[in-house]
């Protein structure tokens, strides 16, 4: 059985590889993508961060919901 993701789980999924990319740069390199584009904790960066951690939340869902092999 098969469980088919929707488009929801997908924007998650992005938003999840973003935030991890971003972390990874933050880790690595000192440096915090999402801030140097838009600007450290201006609302858009707030609203990108929320979105993330949302997605994080959200894909811990999309985990429990897959079938058990």
């Amino acid at each position: 059985m098969h469980t088919k993701l929707t488009i929801l789980d997908y924007i998650a999924l992005v938003l999840l590889a973003v935030g991890g990319v971003n972390w990874g740069l933050v880790g690595a390199f000192n440096f915090d993508l999402v801030a140097g584009i838009f600007g450290h904790m201006a609302p858009v960066s707030r609203i990108i961060y929320s979105l993330v951690g949302i997605s994080a939340i959200y894909t811990i869902y999309i985990l429990c919901k897959l079938p058990k092999r």
